[in-house]
């Protein structure tokens, strides 16, 4: 009978411990919306940001997306504190108060530094190959499989689908002038 509470016992721990963990699927439903609110505001693809953000967190199962809201991996801030194993544990990441804010600095980084800036400006925000490419070249990631890792994720789950494509936005715009001419 001990046996058999241990083994139910060690199965619901376990079970409990995998619920708390994000899927991939979890992740895109959970923050699409904030990738697709910062990809206009900032002409960045939603699938970048998504993918990105999925890809350097583990859609946000890592320790500092979990203690930090901090989805990047983006160092600074005057070095954070957090509490794992009823330890402080000091770390050179930022910390942010929301993933969104995470999601927004990561476009800040993108559209305001130097390093990253000529992306912007060059690429459209249905060009999620050519700002993954770009994000590498420009040295974001120290890994040369970086951009192809972002890219696969992006085309397993279908993130490009949340950019826009300039036939759809041609298309409301030309139908949105033929209804004024109507009037």
């Amino acid at each position: 009978m001990k046996k058999i509470l241990l083994i139910t016992t060690l199965l619901i721990s376990t079970l409990a411990a995998s619920a708390q963990k994000n899927t991939s699927q979890s992740y895109i439903e959970k923050f699409k919306d904030d990738a697709i609110r910062i990809m206009h505001e900032t002409g960045i693809p939603a699938s970048i940001v998504l993918g990105v953000a999925m890809h350097e967190s583990g859609c946000g199962n890592s320790n500092i997306a979990q203690n930090l809201n901090n989805q990047f991996g983006v160092k600074g801030g005057g070095g954070a504190v957090y509490t794992k194993h009823n330890k402080k544990v000091r770390t050179s990441y930022k910390k942010y108060n929301s993933v969104l804010e995470s999601f927004q600095d990561f476009a800040r980084i993108m559209t305001e530094r130097k390093q990253f800036s000529h992306l912007a400006d060059a690429l459209s925000h249905y060009d999620y190959l050519g700002w993954a490419k770009g994000i590498q070249r420009s040295g974001y990631a120290g890994s040369r499989k970086w951009a192809s890792q972002v890219l696969g994720i992006i085309n397993k789950y279908d993130l490009h689908d949340l950019d826009e494509k300039p036939s759809d936005s041609t298309k409301l715009a030309s139908q949105t002038q033929l209804a004024e001419t109507k009037q």
